[in-house]
């Protein structure tokens, strides 16, 4: 079961943050996000979010509609997801892109389109956000956003987009159906995750007149205050290392060949170099089932080579759980976002290990750059040194997380008042 939105008493208004008449208080509030992906990061940053609106908005309730159609967090991992990918992969571009988006319009048609009718009854209005939603593999994301805008759109609801990532290249058709989802809804406030995204969201949209967008830190950052810490009492005098396996395949279907080369050969050497470099290494995934599969199959070989404390995390079914192993290491590394911005959130050095520029950018914001390190030229043997930099360097997150919630509390407070305004 997926965590409680956090709401608060029952209050009828707040006040106008521009300082006027108290805002009318909407009673219902729906996300648009992928909240009960397999990747439990997804999950992570939508409850947080969740929450922190809650906060902000007393007696407000606050639900997530999954853009797939999901409405738990996964309790069966299959393979299903990593043969899509592999097939997909085979395809030419344009070939792979006329088959998935044959694929999306039926299950649109057929099942997806009801589910975000139904998860808008009685809502006030609507937010897109967070997580990595601008973005077009094979039409995935447009054909999704279009259908759930669309009937936000018929129902007149106040629409905002908060600290959403935006890739640079669309297709034709997705920049088409991104531009009149977003032109069909009264647009209350934008912002996007990082400047990358900011530039990207002014090329695809200010010709179209759509709001700009601003800059919102990743709700993420907020995991320290929504899920206790599980810090360690008893794991000898080691220092904790969570290393977080990302498959091959996934590194290739979404960045380059040869970000995904070496990591065969670079993964069971980085682990001998931490064990020899004097940590505990516990080996985990965010939950995708290809990373899951890629682990399990790999994962023994990799401790025998390792010849050291290197042990298999278990598997999680929820963002607590997630945030739990992290919160719990002295240092994580990996190539998956959210296991980076959790550990940052809880003050944990991460390593982040280069695939996607979205990561690039988180490490730039927090000042860590340095601790971007791409596989394809570094040294895994190098690994332990680098390790041992990091938590060297150390991290605070306060000026961040006191950073994120003020800026969920004042688009709160826009959507409220256009939520009033709506009412009228």
């Amino acid at each position: 079961m997926s965590a409680p939105s956090i709401v608060g008493p029952l209050v009828p208004a707040i006040a106008d943050p521009k300082g006027g008449s108290p805002v009318r208080m909407p009673r219902r509030i729906v996300l648009f996000n992928v909240k009960y992906s397999p990747n439990l990061g997804d999950g992570l940053l939508s409850e947080c979010l969740e929450r922190e609106l809650g906060r902000s908005l007393p007696g407000c309730e606050v639900v997530s509609i999954d853009l797939a159609g999901r409405t738990a967090y996964p309790r069966v991992h299959g393979r299903a997801r990593g043969a899509v990918l592999a097939l997909l992969e085979r395809c030419p571009s344009r070939l792979r892109r006329v088959v998935a988006g044959t694929m999306l319009k039926v299950l649109l048609t057929a099942r997806l389109r009801g589910h975000y009718r139904r998860g808008l009854g009685g809502a006030d209005g609507v937010i897109v956000g967070g997580g990595n939603l601008f973005t077009d593999s094979d039409l995935n994301f447009p054909l999704k956003i279009a259908s759930a805008l669309g009937e936000a759109a018929r129902s007149s609801l106040p629409v905002a987009v908060h600290a959403v990532g935006v890739s640079p290249e669309w297709s034709r058709p997705g920049t088409r159906l991104f531009g009149r989802a977003l032109e069909r809804v009264q647009l209350v406030r934008c912002s996007v995750r990082d400047h990358r995204s900011q530039d990207n969201w002014a090329a695809h949209f200010s010709h179209r007149g759509i709001l700009p967008a601003t800059i919102a830190v990743d709700p993420g950052v907020l995991a320290s205050l929504w899920y206790p810490a599980n810090r360690r009492s008893a794991h000898g005098g080691s220092r904790r290392i969570g290393l977080c396996v990302t498959d091959p395949l996934a590194v290739r279907y979404h960045a380059s060949e040869a970000s995904a080369a070496r990591l065969d050969i670079w993964y069971p050497t980085a682990l001998r170099s931490l064990v020899e470099s004097g940590f505990e290494v516990v080996l985990f995934t965010n939950g995708s089932p290809e990373d899951r599969e890629y682990l399990y199959e790999n994962f023994a070989e990799w401790i025998r080579n390792a010849k050291g404390p290197v042990t298999l995390g278990r598997s999680f079914d929820t963002p607590q759980d997630l945030a739990a192993l992290v919160s719990s290491c002295d240092a994580v590394i990996g190539h998956r976002m959210h296991a980076c911005i959790a550990a940052y959130s809880y003050a944990v050095p991460a390593i982040g290990l280069r695939w996607d520029p979205k990561l690039d950018s988180f490490f730039e914001l927090t000042g860590r750059k340095a601790h971007m390190l791409d596989p394809a030229n570094t040294d895994a043997a190098t690994l332990g040194r680098r390790t041992a930099a990091a938590i060297a360097d150390g991290v605070d997150p306060a000026s961040l997380i006191a950073r994120a919630r003020a800026q969920i509390a004042t688009f709160a407070g826009d959507l409220a008042e256009a939520c009033g305004r709506a009412s009228i």
